[in-house]
């Protein structure tokens, strides 16, 4: 029989910005069901303005178009993070108890 999930965790990135990775949201404390479907509740922690919650893609005008990278992991525990969770304590639950991930990439530009 395959590990259980205990938690999912969403991360949304941006590697292209002019700074380093830009992280546009995180949500975890997403508990997965028997069923397959998901319960949509869980917290969101800080993304890297520092604000709760999503910010839109903004690349500068002229840039090549962005790659915004959408991750879901599947983690083995509960991570434990409390609401408003910074970035790097995000990234540290789930490479801490990863069981499987998948993702999806987006391009965009102005």
């Amino acid at each position: 029989m395959p590990p259980s999930t205990s938690e999912l965790v969403l991360i949304v990135s941006d590697p292209d910005a002019p700074g380093g990775t830009y992280v546009h949201v995180t949500r975890y404390g997403v508990s997965p069901r028997g069923d397959g479907s998901v319960d949509h509740g869980g917290r969101e922690g800080r993304n890297s303005a520092g604000e709760t919650g999503w910010t839109p893609p903004c690349p500068p005008e002229g840039d090549d178009p962005h790659r915004y990278v959408w991750t879901v992991y599947a983690l083995r525990e509960k991570s434990g993070l409390e609401e408003g969770a910074e970035p790097g304590e995000v990234a540290a639950a789930v490479r801490d108890g990863v069981l499987a991930s998948g993702g999806i990439t987006a391009r965009y530009g102005r």
